[in-house]
């Protein structure tokens, strides 16, 4: 696993320097204007990303005012282990987590949003504050977002209702490069009141680090990847967590988001997948995932006085 960071990070160094030198145009695909607004001081806010997450990761866009975010997160089953394979049509016979939810925006600037996952039953509800855009002037060269959010899981054992909660905060930073390339490295903190896995040694709260990159190949095809680094001394010296990453294209068509991926992590949910991710790329753990993203604009429509 750490000749696979190792090799990730070389090659967003790479490709970083590569997208520097590119024009730095914005971009003014129909779903970037769902995700951002412009600065009465400075040029054109430039969003880094093309929707609120990646294939883990929050990005640093949030969901404009009045408009509300549908989404639909699928991680299906292996596909090279001995369950995998034809048998189980390369693991799309087999779910291993689907995530249901909605993400509204009360301001240009603030969303709140409320899921489901179906690995531990989990509701998640999270708030996004959108703190500072980069300005294609330049002027501010940084997008900065926070995200604070909770966890709550009503089915199983549990000593006490404390113990069914998990938390997790965010620092998300991003950068758009170029028209083609976006960074983003973003500082997690998360806790569960009842470690999960619940075993000896394992603390409830504990750092991470993500990372993922967009780059534009066409107008509506992008490649992505993302991943996602505890540090925790439990799992990093047990042997037996894996850090999660993941590889996919999104596509955009107006107002829908489609992203297709491969990842080594089952589940979708941050606080799930930092906390006990176990699959291996290197014994076939890995799987196919999807996340189709569909806003809908409720704020008025002007009307004609032209019949």
């Amino acid at each position: 696993m750490k000749k696979i960071f190792t090799l990730f990070v070389l090659l967003v160094a790479g490709m970083s320097v590569l997208a520097q030198q590119n024009n730095k145009t914005p971009s003014a695909d129909s779903m970037l204007n769902l995700l951002s607004s412009t600065d009465a001081q400075h040029e054109q806010i430039l969003p880094a990303f093309n929707a609120t997450r990646l294939i883990f990761s929050p990005t640093t866009e949030t969901v404009k005012k009045n408009n509300l975010n549908f989404l639909i997160i699928h991680r299906f089953g292996d596909m090279g282990t001995a369950i995998g394979g034809f048998r189980s049509f390369f693991g799309l016979d087999a779910v291993n987590d689907v995530y249901l939810g909605i993400e509204y925006g009360f301001t240009d600037n603030f969303q709140v949003s409320v899921g489901r996952n179906s690995i531990g039953q989990m509701g998640e509800t999270q708030f996004k504050w959108a703190l500072i855009h980069q300005s294609t002037d330049d002027h501010t060269p940084l997008n900065l977002t926070l995200l604070a959010g909770e966890g709550i899981r009503p089915y199983g054992s549990f000593a006490s209702f404390g113990d069914r909660l998990s938390y997790i905060g965010e620092l998300i930073i991003s950068r758009k490069f170029s028209r083609t390339f976006s960074f983003e490295l973003s500082p997690v903190y998360v806790r569960d009141n009842q470690p999960l896995p619940y075993v000896p040694g394992n603390p409830p709260g504990f750092f991470a680090l993500s990372t993922a990159f967009r780059w534009k190949v066409t107008k509506r095809m992008s490649l992505i990847a993302d991943y996602e680094h505890p540090f925790s001394s439990f799992r990093n010296n047990s042997g037996n967590f894996e850090d999660p990453i993941g590889f996919g294209a999104e596509f955009e068509t107006g107002g829908h988001v489609f992203t297709l991926n491969v990842t080594n992590a089952r589940a979708i949910s941050q606080i799930n997948s930092l906390s006990n991710s176990t699959s291996s790329y290197g014994r076939g753990q890995f799987r196919l995932g999807f996340t189709i993203s569909r806003m809908f604009d409720f704020n008025k429509k002007k009307t004609s006085n032209n019949y």
